[in-house]
């Protein structure tokens, strides 16, 4: 498919937290018919996922081609520079520009991309993804927000709805769906673009909550979340098809999900340990005392309380060393549930590197599997927590390419490889 000027059109869908053996599975059960159908003419393979794996650092890298030492981008909070106070990062924050800012001659529609808040001006259409607290901000041009409240669109599923009723979620679940594929219907029509991106987010609520509905073919849920991946397989198939054969499509997702069996707070963790101190009547990052040598973000970001970065740090730079080494040993042998509870401890420089490494954690922790990491304060090591059934997990994302000329993906692809992939899809294979 061919637009107006005369570019190959290229589609690029997200489904988000969607592991590689789901979409495996329900493609072959018939579940999800129209992904088996581009898995059996394309190329599907597992894909490693960002170091933490959550949604704002590994779509960060799968929109610039960049890990987070360059995009700047390495959770959902971030500590303030020489102080203790919690920023946000968003769409501003990010440090290296996108692929349709880089593609100033391609058109592009941007539906629903998570941290990609505020919208700001492209050569094309974007709507923010999660994280958006307001829908006029989410919008470029501004004009389109007058279509965004006629279709009711939402930018996210109100999951305040899992905690109170399962089955109030699955309807504002299903609605949330229809209000976007609805929007992109009128975008696909509308707009002469050349790269359309569509992100599907409700899977990954989903997961969180009804994962455990999804594993056991006997919950009284596990019909309604097959019924969910169904209709987000319609949605795909319908854009596929207008797209026709010819042109390249890329399906994929930013990270895995398995049963949720355990919670591990890490600040509690250092806390016991004596390696963090927290001061009487103070909550949060404002409350470590002097004396602490680490403390953690979510969700196993840990940060050497270093006394060249933080106000009340008492880490020398001579010391420095020596606490990741402790820290190193403390999260190798702990344990959870009597089982081991971390899979895997990075330093910042395997994961990290470029101009805003200096931002970037000490260590960084992956949980074993079921195994949940957060950074919570005061709050003791314990079992899963009702109602989340679900966790992301890291090395399972996926990647499907169809590319009519072929296509080079990467043997062991990970996220920050999906913007060298889309373009060797629009080339036809061809090295760059």
């Amino acid at each position: 498919m061919i637009s107006r000027n005369g570019r190959t059109r290229l589609l690029v869908l997200g489904i988000d937290g969607v592991p590689y053996r789901l979409v495996r599975d329900e493609a072959a059960a018939g579940t999800m018919p129209n992904l088996g159908e581009l898995i059996r003419c394309g190329v599907f393979k597992p894909m490693s996922s960002s170091v933490p794996e959550i949604s704002c650092v590994s779509w960060s890298s799968i929109i610039t081609g960049e890990n987070p030492g360059v995009h700047g981008i390495y959770g959902f909070t971030d500590v303030m520079p020489q102080g203790y106070g919690i920023r946000f990062p968003n769409f501003a924050s990010l440090a290296a520009k996108p692929f349709w800012e880089r593609q100033e001659d391609r058109r592009s529609v941007i539906l629903n991309v998570p941290s990609t808040y505020p919208a700001r001006p492209m050569n094309g259409i974007h709507v923010s993804g999660f994280v958006a607290p307001k829908l006029a901000k989410s919008v470029h041009p501004a004009s389109l927000l007058a279509t965004l409240e006629e279709l009711d669109y939402r930018i996210d599923v109100d999951s305040q709805k899992g905690h109170e009723s399962i089955p109030l979620f699955l309807e504002d679940l299903d609605r949330t769906l229809e209000a976007r594929v609805a929007l992109a219907d009128v975008l696909w029509k509308s707009d002469d673009w050349d790269t359309f991106m569509l992100v599907f987010t409700g899977t990954d609520r989903l997961g969180h909550f009804l994962w455990a509905a999804y594993e056991d073919e006997e919950h009284p849920h596990h019909p309604d979340v097959l019924d969910h991946f169904r209709r987000v397989d319609r949605a795909i198939g319908r854009f596929v098809d207008r797209l026709g054969e010819d042109a390249p499509v890329v399906v994929l997702s930013d990270h895995g999900f398995e049963r949720l069996e355990a919670n591990v707070y890490v600040n509690r963790v250092l806390q016991e340990h004596g390696l963090l101190k927290l001061d009487d009547g103070r909550r949060g990052l404002a409350g470590i005392g002097n004396g602490s040598a680490a403390f953690a973000l979510d969700p196993g970001r840990l940060y050497v309380h270093a006394a060249s970065r933080f106000p009340r740090g008492s880490v020398a730079a001579r010391e420095k060393e020596a606490v990741i080494e402790d820290l190193i040993e403390l999260f190798t042998n702990l344990s959870v549930q009597g089982r081991r509870a971390i899979r895997s401890i990075h330093r910042r420089d395997e994961l990290y590197a470029g101009p805003a490494v200096d931002r970037a954690p000490d260590v960084v922790l992956v949980g074993e599997r079921g195994v949940n990491l957060k950074a919570s304060f005061n709050t003791s090591s314990d079992g899963a927590e009702e109602p989340f059934t679900g966790k992301h997990s890291q090395p399972d994302a996926f990647l499907l390419v169809r590319s009519a000329n072929g296509v080079v993906v990467p043997e062991k692809p990970s996220v920050v490889d999906v913007v060298d992939v889309l373009s060797s899809a629009l080339r036809g294979g061809q090295s760059s």
